[in-house]
């Protein structure tokens, strides 16, 4: 066993005034959110970066006790060590720990008593500018005898805040002028906030089609303020889908940006209506198409279809493909990786999932789906893990790195999505793509900022649309 992997004591017989031990750590974001989550401590300055900016500090700043978290360290894993009691602790703070300052933090003997086995130390915190932030003294009982183990693993803290990620997405979003956007029956309270909510933002100018007398009850009842907001009342939700498809239809046809926005009808009535307007269609099926930011992966995961076409065909598979690249193009991924999956990796005429994924591949190969570097079949594992490739000896481009995941048929593929939003923690937002207009569209169940990052990715593919129509 090398040094690194054991931890080690200095007894208190091998202890001299002036023997010294030190630590150098980076403040990082995620440092700030684990010690806040760890200790309760959500005081703004840690936290909020607007309110964080307006104080004397201008910036979000570190936790005191973080701080003197990490003298705690070095007395009780490097000097003296394991098997050291702390007795008591003094600090006084000098200046703010801002994010990306690094801290060198030195502990120094200044006195010992052998009776009792004390050991006074004097701490030291400083910053990358050798500008003093912290200064202290320590009372310990040392150890008296060796201690030499394994040094221990710590589990793997994983910080994840699915509002803020999806915050972040929305942000580039940001239009200098709103687009147009056909919002069908928001006849619920989150689908009606959202409205707002990307209203305010500047994302959209939308025009409301729903019963004004039942969105007027519902505005009423969830405190929400509807001034400004066109309605086109009509008297279901059927009706306004079909009122709703007429209005985009015409738009397109005078070539006017515009989008849709799914509110609280069954995703079915949505679609009927714009798929039967043939101005709505293009060549290709329409598809939907989940953006999943998963705490666990490296980037943001696109997941098709899992809202729409129920088993799709060969046929099918190829537009929804091209319709995922498309939006990975969208969203700045410039030749996204896709992995077409299956339940094994080798080809089989067991699972016909295999066999259209052999077929994509190939339709690929001979430029009849562009974009893209696929591969398939992948099992889910394989697709996005590193490891789980190499142990499974595949070689692969997309293995371990995929950016989308066509799922073979829409029950894999909700399971599959609502899997990573439910029990994985990931945030979501939903886009169907093959028409003229592009739809946010999200589940009844999602909250506000699901809804409005929807809008947010249905916007991006609405500027790519400006220039690449299907």
């Amino acid at each position: 066993m090398t040094q690194e992997e054991l931890i080690e004591n200095v007894p208190f017989d091998e202890i001299q005034i002036g023997q010294s031990a030190r630590l150098i750590r980076t403040l990082t974001v995620e440092d700030v959110q684990s010690f806040a989550a760890v200790s309760g401590d959500v005081n703004p300055a840690h936290l909020d970066k607007a309110y964080a900016d307006a104080t004397r500090f201008h910036g979000v700043i570190g936790h005191g006790m973080w701080g003197g978290a990490l003298i705690s360290s070095v007395l009780g894993t490097q000097f003296p060590g394991p098997g050291t009691i702390y007795l008591s602790q003094s600090l006084k703070f000098l200046k703010p720990v801002h994010l990306g300052d690094t801290l060198t933090v030195a502990v120094t003997v200044s006195q010992m008593n052998p009776e009792r086995k004390t050991v006074v130390l004097d701490c030291q915190v400083t910053n990358q500018k050798q500008e003093a932030v912290i200064t202290g003294e320590a009372l310990v009982m040392a150890p008296t005898e060796k201690i030499r183990r394994p040094r221990m693993a710590l589990p793997a803290i994983h910080v994840f805040d699915p509002e803020k990620r999806l915050q972040a997405f929305l942000e580039t979003a940001q239009r200098p002028t709103p687009t147009l956007c056909g919002v069908v029956h928001p006849c619920e309270g989150e689908a009606l906030r959202a409205v707002l909510r990307a209203t305010e933002m500047g994302l959209i100018e939308p025009v409301v089609f729903a019963p004004e007398a039942r969105l007027r009850a519902i505005a009423e009842e969830e405190g929400l303020d509807l001034n400004g907001l066109r309605i086109e009342s009509v008297a279901h939700s059927h009706a306004a889908a079909e009122q709703a498809a007429l209005w985009a239809a015409d738009l397109v046809s005078k070539q006017v940006p515009v989008m849709m926005l799914k509110g609280s009808l069954h995703t079915d009535e949505l679609m009927h209506a714009l798929i039967a307007n043939p101005t709505l269609r293009t060549k290709r099926r329409a598809s939907h198409i989940f953006r999943m930011d998963a705490p666990m992966y490296t980037k943001p995961l696109l997941i098709s279809d899992a809202a729409l076409n129920i088993q799709p065909t060969l046929e099918e598979k190829v537009d929804i493909v091209q319709n995922a690249i498309d939006a990975a193009h969208a969203l700045g991924v410039a030749n996204p990786k896709v992995a077409l999956l299956s339940a094994v990796e080798t080809v089989t005429a067991k699972i016909a999932s295999t066999l259209d994924a052999a077929a994509l591949c190939k339709m690929a190969d001979r430029g009849q789906i562009k974009g893209a570097t696929l591969d398939g079949p992948l099992a889910f594992d394989n697709s996005i893990s590193v490891e789980a490739a190499r142990i499974k000896g595949i070689e692969s481009p997309v293995a371990g790195d995929a950016d989308i995941l066509i799922v073979p048929d829409l029950e894999s593929g909700n399971m599959l999505a609502k899997q990573l939003e439910y029990l994985g923690g990931a945030a979501s937002c939903g886009v169907v793509l093959g028409l003229r207009v592009p739809v946010a569209l999200t589940s009844r169940a999602d909250g506000v900022a699901s809804r409005v990052a929807s809008v947010a990715f249905a916007l991006r593919v609405a500027a790519y649309y400006a220039e690449h129509q299907p």
